[in-house]
């Protein structure tokens, strides 16, 4: 089912606090063209390098806003690349899937993503999903105006992907090599497929994503060292 536009903040809402909540995306009209939230701006062209660890290895993660789209349920959505290099090899690569709707939120519809060996050879491609595909749904990323409490399905395809988030503050303090911020957008993620496992991140507004870590349950960190 499609809501219609003027049912776009309503449908967000509906997720408020009740990350368990699986909503229909607002439909093709209710979407634009580009991803300007200015906490998850996605700017064709723009790259962010990442550095820190992963599970004891030094890693370097390199996000890429291309210029491609694709169309997935019905939407037009940016596609964004995404390669972990471990200990120098690259270990995972994906492509990511998003647009904004007119409200200002962004709607994340997709991953691609696989698991390399140290010969490079795919190994998994667990978490892979698209929206519209064997009861895949797209979910909310990044609200238009967060405020702390809020919670979002960010993804869902049953036994596969179930990442949520929740809004945690709007006055984190945040130093990466890249930028420095008294006014970090924090959140928590989690997932039911992994419920020992928490992760932290940090948005500072303008930039985007500048800091992951996980809090519990694993040994994962990496901050923003170089935008462009």
């Amino acid at each position: 089912m499609r809501l219609p536009i003027a049912l776009v903040l309503a449908a967000s809402a509906a997720l408020v606090g009740s990350p368990g909540v699986i909503t229909a995306h607002p439909g093709p009209a209710a979407f634009v063209r580009s991803v300007d939230n200015p906490w998850f701006p996605l700017v064709p062209g723009t790259t962010f390098v990442y550095r820190g660890v992963k599970d004891g290895e030094p890693t370097r993660d390199v996000v890429h806003v291309t210029s491609r789209v694709r169309v997935v349920d019905g939407v037009r959505c940016i596609a964004v690349t995404d390669r972990l290099y471990a200990s120098g090899r690259l270990a995972e690569r994906t492509t990511d899937w998003y647009a904004q709707d007119r409200t200002g939120t962004v709607w994340y519809f997709g991953e691609d993503t696989a698991e390399l060996d140290r010969s490079g050879r795919v190994t998994s491609r667990e978490g892979s999903w698209l929206a519209g595909v064997k009861g895949a749904r797209a979910g909310i990323f990044m609200p238009a105006h967060p405020e702390v409490g809020q919670a979002f399905r960010q993804e869902f395809l049953r036994g596969h992907a179930e990442d949520h988030f929740r809004v945690l503050g709007l006055r984190a303090s945040v130093r990466t090599p890249a930028v420095a911020s008294t006014r970090g957008l924090l959140t928590k993620e989690w997932t039911p497929l992994e419920p020992d496992v928490v992760d932290h991140k940090l948005y500072v507004r303008g930039v985007g994503l500048v800091e992951e870590r996980t809090i519990r349950g694993g040994d994962e960190r990496n901050v923003l060292v170089s935008r462009g």
